[in-house]
């Protein structure tokens, strides 16, 4: 099986470069591209049919942000990406992936610019180590302000 490299899409400013790296590095490696959608898992609204509505709601704009997204993915990696949606925490929804799927061999995170540091989640992995769903992986951190030239070179 080709080697997965899995890329939390997120809405911060970072993540395409994220999505850029991962993508190049995949095709110059044969591998695939993993992108995983964390939706929160808790809502505001007291009823559960609108919790429902809420759920479907988030979960119909993951999928049209992932569809849209794959599409670049898929013209820079030359193999269509793996969609997933999780519902909960960034953190627990990679150790569950990572878990499930042995062939996810890198996770590639991008780094915030500027002065707001690395940013939540490459804080927290950098913390916590690279044991994540249960096995030792790999973790690329992507500075988030590289050009397409600079990912192009890199990658």
């Amino acid at each position: 099986m080709p080697r997965k490299f899995l890329v939390v899409v997120d809405d911060s400013p970072e993540f395409e470069a994220a999505l850029r790296f991962a993508s190049r590095r995949a095709k110059s490696t044969g591998g695939r591209v993993v992108m995983l959608r964390v939706l929160p898992s808790d809502s505001d609204a007291h009823w559960s049919g609108a919790r429902e509505e809420i759920a479907r709601q988030q979960r119909e704009e993951a999928e049209g942000l992932l569809n849209r997204l794959g599409e670049e993915a898929m013209a820079r990696s030359g193999a269509a990406p793996v969609f997933l949606i999780e519902t909960g925490d960034a953190q627990g929804a990679i150790r569950k992936v990572v878990a499930a799927d042995p062939d996810i061999k890198i996770l590639v995170l991008a780094a915030g610019t500027g002065s707001r540091g690395p940013g939540p989640l490459v804080s927290a992995i950098i913390k916590h180590g690279a044991q994540i769903g249960g096995r030792k992986l790999p973790v690329t951190i992507v500075p988030g302000e590289l050009t397409e030239d600079e990912i192009e070179d890199l990658a």
